[in-house]
């Protein structure tokens, strides 16, 4: 083989690996609560690319720690479907229990742990045999799930009794309940697992915890000049892995608020969508994304500027998000 062929073979191989990485870490998915559809978007061109149709009431939507899976909460159905991230063909579907909403998976993604609305709940499925394991009781309407980076602790909102439930993943057992605002709905660690934020949908509150003695040390009130105070409903948790921003998504105030991660204090509130829900960051952490239910859109944010820079039109009732890693 002569020597300019190699070259062109090698470049050939370069051009093609950066190419996938690239459109692998710029996808974004968008679950659609009414259509029973997931949006497929290019994150850096900021529009839909595919429609797919998948279970009923798709809600909480996570991709693989490994980037080769989608994983929805299809809650209609009792089911989680496993997709591919490339074609978005179901691969196959894992047991839950009645009406799945949120759910994680161990560091390894050999566990999925799923909060069940319905039965009070969290399924612990094995994701090599696709069995479940074992059903850990906790409070009524359980919904956020938040597991350290170590996958040690797990923490578990439920929405009627008002506790965030910490649970060791060794012995699948709950070790501490803490009372917190009414309406819990998201538990979010700070990427150095040394905080909890909790939001409050009806309370209007976040606490935050400190996980090694399971007490509140910050909570966190807002107040926006012209919305009505129960129009101000906490529900989707971000962090910045720099610990310098906390978003939360505000619900029908139909803002994001943005929080000093460190000071606790409220830098400024970002007009989004109408009842805005959930949101996920890029890997490169420039961009956060909205889903903002009741306009059907989803809000594209420049983490650094903290300012809204577009508006794209997806489903019917837009309610989680998940991008795929570097």
């Amino acid at each position: 083989m002569n020597f300019l062929l190699k070259i062109n073979i090698i470049l050939i191989a370069l051009c093609f690996s950066v190419f996938s990485k690239v459109s692998h870490a710029n996808k974004a998915f968008i679950t659609n609560e009414k259509d029973n559809t997931v949006s497929v978007l290019d994150v850096k061109k900021m529009k839909v690319i595919d429609t797919v149709k998948v279970g009923q009431r798709p809600r909480g939507i996570i991709i693989s720690n490994d980037g080769k899976l989608v994983l929805i909460c299809a809650s209609d159905d009792d089911r989680v479907e496993v997709r591919d991230v490339e074609t978005m063909k179901l691969k196959y579907i894992l047991p839950s229990g009645p009406d799945p909403e949120l759910m994680v998976l161990s560091p390894d993604d050999s566990v999925l742990y799923i909060a069940n609305e319905d039965d009070a709940m969290v399924t612990v499925v094995d994701m090599a045999d696709k069995m479940i394991i074992d059903d850990i009781p906790v409070g009524v309407e359980p919904e956020g799930m938040g597991l350290t980076n170590n996958g040690k602790v797990l923490v578990n909102t439920s929405e009627t009794t008002n506790m965030a439930h910490f649970i060791s993943t060794d012995n699948l057992e709950i070790f501490e309940n803490v009372l917190v605002d009414q309406r819990p709905r998201v538990a979010m660690f700070t990427p150095d697992d040394s905080e909890v934020w909790v939001s409050a949908e009806i309370g209007g509150t976040v606490k935050v915890i400190n996980p090694e003695d399971r007490k509140v040390s910050h909570t966190i009130s807002f107040e926006i000049p012209g919305v009505n105070e129960e129009s101000i409903q906490p529900v989707g948790v971000r962090h910045t892995k720099d610990g310098k921003f906390t978003f939360v998504a505000l619900g029908p105030a139909n803002r994001v608020a943005v929080i000093d991660q460190k000071t606790k204090e409220i830098i400024k509130y970002l007009l989004v969508g109408q009842r805005v829900w959930q949101m996920h960051l890029t890997p490169d952490e420039k961009t956060l994304i909205s889903t903002n239910g009741v306009s059907n859109d989803v809000s594209f944010i420049d983490v650094e500027k903290l300012k809204v820079t577009k508006s794209v039109k997806v489903g019917r009732f837009p309610w989680g998000v998940a991008i795929t890693p570097n």
